[in-house]
């Protein structure tokens, strides 16, 4: 247990607020594919799923994925009971929308993203409907997910419109991706580099 107060961080590590979420029954916003997008399946390859990461991710800091080697990357998408799917701009995948179903009961919604080129446009609702539809189509009792104060800040709000419930919080100390060469040093992040 922490004490009220501040902590430093050390240098090249990123601390974070952690909220974990979750929701128990189907609640779908009902929203339509924005025009020049298509819901597709993500072929399940490691280079293809990295870059793609790499795109909606590194002004987030996103890095779990990042961490691990190419081999336990490829054994996670490549799991059955791991989902993979896009939204298509132009021929090319704009969003990633990743559910497990490895824990009998859950869904883990445990990656929803999107480049910047569909911020804005009503692709996260449409993309989130999706989520939602595919988890509970399943035979599970709540479907989960977990956000951090160096997403957007739009995420959080987003995730309560789409009736998801704060459950809990963690504070969470990480190393920088950018000095372990997974982004580059000058990758406009929402955390400076120290």
């Amino acid at each position: 247990m922490l004490d009220e107060g501040l902590y430093d961080v050390p240098a090249g590590k990123l601390a974070a607020v952690i909220t974990h979420l979750e929701m128990s029954r189907k609640t779908m916003r009902g929203v339509d594919v924005p025009q020049g997008l298509t819901f597709a399946e993500l072929p399940r390859d490691v280079a293809l799923y990295q870059d793609l990461f790499r795109r909606i991710g590194a002004f987030w800091l996103w890095a779990d994925r990042l961490h691990i080697s190419d081999n336990a990357l490829g054994e996670i998408i490549e799991d059955p009971k791991v989902t993979l799917h896009t939204l298509i701009m132009d021929g090319c995948p704009e969003a990633l929308l990743e559910l497990d179903f490895r824990t009998p009961g859950t869904c883990k919604l445990a990656y929803f993203g999107l480049t910047q080129k569909l911020i804005g446009i009503g692709a996260g609702a449409y993309l989130m409907d999706r989520a939602i539809e595919m988890a509970f189509a399943a035979d599970i009792s709540h479907l989960t997910l977990h956000t951090c104060t160096l997403d957007s800040p739009q995420a959080l709000p987003f995730y309560l419109k789409s009736g998801f419930t704060p459950i809990r919080r963690q504070v969470q100390i990480s190393d920088d991706p950018r000095l372990l060469g997974h982004y580059h040093l000058e990758t406009q992040a929402v955390v400076p580099i120290l």
